[in-house]
């Protein structure tokens, strides 16, 4: 198998030692990749309280609307992999985070002018899911070349933390300023977090490499390009299962959240704030898997780690369908955090052997794929989450994604990265 990342130069060896953030450019996408998530993690609770208190949407239009938001990973995901690995990443990055300022500046606008109507809505939510596929994908194409190969799970474990971090501070703040300023207000901050992002990502001036291209005369076809992605995925016996147990996974999480929405403000009747401090508590134990990853990672193996963190903390996850106002409120929050422990963990370790076990020239093709699968399941999840809640219940909903939770580390431990203990392992 040829190793995914080129030696690292003398430059970089010299680093290796130092931290990531300790590096100028490292910094600039750190800072923009905070602007970006927190304001997104407003909006995360923001569109749907205002289609819901607004504009009256029922539990299938939320479902529908969330949907919206990740359905563009199923259409374009794939040959999003192929027009990155032929552009520059860092121009890929700021033209759709530009995007995402005019389409989310688009709501309150409406919104003030008394036109926002839910077609609308869909259609914003929608098209800032494609600017989003090109960003994804593009970024995590763009963290191996800008840190190399030495510090690559550091660097993971650094943005994965402040991605949980954004989680619990966005959500925890978003519920408040939607609570005390209303939900078309609130999405503003999202507006001004991907402005706040271009800006930084524009000043990166490390020089990324050029992408290699075939030495055939023509250029190989996008779909020919696109379909080499797919089949490198799925002939992969350690790719192909962190795929599916990420599949599985962001199917169960966004079953669950998308359920809560419905339950704390049709059901429960608590406010927009209680809703973002439970679903902070999630970021928090987001937070520790990242923070603890790489030492988790060398004391069980990346293997390893993946499947019993899971099977340790995924049945926890069962707790939130017996939520309700008073203590069980909180019994329900905590057996959150602790299930979402096992997402901050992948995020690190699970990406950290993607990118290893992928060549360079392949890693666009690679990680589009992943969203296509991973985020194209958010999409299926959402929906689940409306047809679920409308024809047998709310809470049906929530145990349904939480048993799925629990079963979900056995796609790792039935594969061979079972026993995989260090990311050397599995180049050669």
């Amino acid at each position: 198998m040829t190793r995914a990342l080129v030696t690292p130069t003398p430059a970089a060896v010299d680093r290796r030692h130092r931290s990531v953030l300790a590096d100028r450019d490292f910094r600039l996408l750190y800072t923009a990749d905070a602007a970006g998530r927190l304001g997104a993690q407003v909006s995360f609770l923001a569109l749907p309280v205002l289609a819901q208190t607004v504009l009256h949407a029922g539990p299938g239009q939320v479902g529908v609307l969330s949907a919206l938001g990740t359905v563009a990973f199923l259409l374009i995901g794939l040959p999003a992999g192929a027009w990155v690995d032929r552009m520059p990443k860092r121009t890929v990055l700021v033209a759709a985070n530009l995007s995402r300022v005019v389409l989310t500046g688009s709501i309150p606008v409406a919104w003030a002018c008394g036109a926002l109507a839910l077609p609308q809505m869909y259609v914003v939510v929608f098209l800032t899911g494609v600017a989003t596929v090109f960003f994804d994908v593009a970024h995590l194409a763009y963290v191996p070349h800008l840190v190399g190969a030495d510090r690559l799970v550091a660097a993971n474990s650094t943005l994965s933390g402040l991605n949980q971090a954004a989680d619990v501070s966005g959500r925890g703040i978003g519920g408040l300023v939607v609570q005390f300023v209303g939900p078309a207000a609130a999405i503003v901050a999202d507006a001004l977090g991907f402005l706040w992002s271009a800006s930084s990502i524009a000043r990166i001036r490390a020089v990324e490499p050029s992408p290699k291209r075939s030495t055939a005369t023509a250029r190989p076809r996008l779909w020919r390009e696109t379909a080499a992605g797919l089949r490198f995925v799925l002939g992969h016996p350690m790719l192909r299962a962190l795929a599916a147990k990420g599949a599985v996974t962001n199917l169960a999480i966004q079953l669950c959240q998308v359920s809560f929405v419905v339950l704390f403000t049709e059901k429960l009747h608590l406010s927009a704030g209680m809703l973002g401090l439970v679903l902070s508590t999630g970021g928090i134990g987001g937070l520790l898997g990242a923070i603890v990853a790489p030492a988790v990672g060398r004391r069980l193996g990346h293997g390893r780690a993946l499947w019993i963190v899971g099977a340790v903390t995924g049945p926890f996850a069962l707790l939130t369908g017996f939520m309700a106002p008073g203590p069980l409120l909180w019994v329900g929050a905590a057996g959150w955090m602790i299930t979402i422990v096992q997402t901050g963990l992948a995020n690190v370790l699970a990406v950290s052997t993607r990118q290893t076990v992928t060549p360079a020239a392949m890693l666009g093709r690679m990680n589009a794929t992943f969203r296509f699968l991973l985020t194209g399941a958010l999409s299926v999840g959402a929906l689940l989450a409306g047809l679920i809640g409308t024809c047998v219940g709310i809470r049906a909903a929530i145990f349904t994604g939480a048993v799925l939770i629990g079963i979900s580390w056995l796609v790792v431990f039935c594969s061979p990265l079972r026993n995989v203990r260090h990311l050397h392992e599995l180049g050669g």
